[in-house]
């Protein structure tokens, strides 16, 4: 977990020149109108990053990927490797700092639990999600040393490469292939980054990391050898006080942390309205990546799922909007296909 730290409407820009091209038709200074479907195209997709740390519950994997197939969202899945390993098996694992067979999060109930996950995780891979990497043991690294964060990414490797063998099964052709070269971005547990982990980052070939924090939506760095994306704070509730992007800081927020699902409703009604809020903002203006995040872990009996749910449905069909992973916001950013000026 992370420590606290309406209806749609059309883009102001289609708006304005729609008007702007019907005075100048009817005042006969000009024969013929723009497009507006050419003046679309000259601004960017406004990307949606939704993004899933943990990556455990198998009823929740089921959920979120029937959401991405209703909606035509691409998600990234943050997992926790200890979620592939059963409590036979958790002495495999030793994180920098702490006794063998440690984790905040636990391990897999039994094979089956695993063999299930992996099934999730195999057809995300298959449909265009992205599989990334929050490390094994959920554990604060701010002050490990990049030979730290080297063997706790090296841990992941191993666990994902060889989570089928490990629990009785033949993995799917492709698998290995996947393992070595399919998980391409991290995000730190807590949000949790420091000196130590940017310099792994790089040395284990990670194109990008999704740890840091920003005031709000911001451009990715990508100046650096590891691109870095900021989790932006977007203004939330009565007084639009600004927050962290994420289920869980939204629960911290609404409820101290404490479970009050007689309030569901509540909390689930703000936060969709701070996530319209904020997608608007961008939609309507710069157009920088809005990223929202969430966990395999229902709170306020489902308020922010929810909220998401009711979000992407409405919002993902839009005209000019994709709903895409990390690997592929990069990738588009990479080409050139930024915010407008």
């Amino acid at each position: 977990m992370i420590a606290p730290v309406n209806s749609p409407v059309p883009s102001r820009l289609t708006f304005s020149a729609r008007h702007f091209a019907t005075a100048l038709a009817f005042s006969g200074l000009i024969a013929t109108t723009p497009s507006t479907t050419a003046l679309a195209e000259e601004r960017p997709a406004q990307l949606v990053l939704i993004s899933f740390d943990g990556a455990h519950d198998n009823a929740l994997w089921e959920r979120s990927l029937k959401l991405g197939d209703s909606t035509g969202a691409r998600f990234t899945y943050f997992l926790s490797c200890t979620f592939l390993m059963t409590k036979d098996d958790r002495k495999s694992y030793k994180a920098p700092g702490h006794s063998a067979g440690r984790s905040n999060v636990g391990f897999a109930q039994d094979n089956t639990d695993v063999l299930t996950r992996l099934g999730h995780i195999w057809a995300a891979n298959q449909t265009g999600h992205e599989i990334g990497s929050h490390g094994c043991g959920h554990f604060d690294g701010k002050d490990w040393s990049k030979s730290d964060w080297l063997s706790e990414f090296d841990q992941f490797d191993s666990a994902l490469a060889s989570a089928w063998s490990s629990n009785g099964a033949e993995a799917p052709a492709g698998w290995a292939g996947f393992a070595r070269s399919g998980v391409t971005g991290f995000r730190a547990p807590y949000l949790s980054a420091g000196d130590g982990l940017f310099a792994a980052l790089a040395a284990h070939g990670l194109s990008y990391d999704a740890s840091t924090v920003s005031r709000g939506p911001v451009m990715p760095d990508l100046s650096r050898l590891t691109a870095r994306f900021a989790l932006p704070l977007i203004p939330e509730g009565p007084q639009g006080r600004r927050i962290i992007a994420m289920d869980y800081n939204l629960f911290v927020r609404h409820s101290a942390a404490f479970e009050t699902p007689s309030k569901a409703q509540e909390f689930e009604e703000r936060t969709l309205d701070a996530f319209r809020s904020a997608f608007e903002a961008e939609y309507t203006g710069k157009r920088r990546p809005l990223q929202l995040g969430f966990h395999f872990v229902e709170m306020n009996g489902g308020a922010y799922w929810n909220a998401l749910e009711r979000f992407a449905a409405e919002t993902c069909g839009r005209p000019e909007v994709a709903c895409v992973t990390y690997q592929d916001a990069l990738r588009r950013l990479e080409r050139g296909e930024g915010s407008a000026s």
